[in-house]
């Protein structure tokens, strides 16, 4: 018998169960566990959008189960799992990557505005036009992009990339921000009309850094 919260959620923390190293801390739901045990791999329940999510889904990154250990109160799950890549959605390895210090540093010169905006609207941005791609709603420029195929999203990139190089050129601050935004953007939703994700891009960009 597992004690589920008063929302029915109980904490799950996973484990490299090669190295040991904590990665990540979410939660799951009966469901959510009955998914896990069932798939091998893990999913959760986010309390912020009030769904099941599968861990991985979006950025490739899977969590595959090999055990579960109970906590002597039943109130808290260990998973130990074998991560296919990165689990943090910044693209560190592991979730817990910062010393309090350091956070607590960031925390004093960060805007709470900005901490919002960090990297992790890369994989918010995503999702979104994932959910796009899958749901093609009525009116939606994303879906009209991905309708026309790669040939009109790989020019809208090559068209902003101009924009970009132009407003820099001109030594203007603010339009470049935009305009690189819009690049950043068109080149996400090139990314899931072929089929790719951002992870990979990560993935390269970390293997350039060595």
């Amino acid at each position: 018998m597992l004690n589920f919260d008063e929302k029915g959620l109980i904490p799950a923390i996973a484990q490299d169960v090669n190295t040991g190293e904590v990665l990540t801390l979410a939660y799951m739901n009966e469901e959510s566990l009955r998914r896990t045990l069932s798939s091998g791999q893990a999913w959760f329940y986010s309390r912020s959008r009030q769904e099941l999510w599968h861990k991985g889904e979006t950025s490739g990154s899977y969590l595959n189960i090999r055990s579960i250990v109970v906590d002597c109160d039943a109130d808290t799950l260990l998973l130990k799992v074998e991560p296919t890549g990165p689990v943090c959605h910044t693209g560190n390895r592991t979730c817990f990557f910062q010393q309090l210090s350091e956070a607590e540093e960031k925390e004093r010169e960060i805007s709470p505005a900005e901490a919002s905006a960090g990297p992790g609207i890369l994989s918010e941005l995503f999702q979104v036009i994932q959910e796009r791609q899958q749901t093609k709603p009525e009116g939606s420029y994303v879906s009209a992009l991905l309708e026309e195929g790669v040939d009109t999203i790989a020019k809208k990139v090559v068209e902003e990339a101009g924009e970009t190089v132009i407003a820099a050129k001109n030594q203007e601050p603010q339009q470049t921000v935009a305009e690189v935004a819009d690049l950043w953007f068109h080149s996400l939703v090139l990314l899931a009309a072929c089929g790719l994700s951002p992870q990979a891009v990560w993935e390269e960009l970390r293997r350039r850094r060595r």
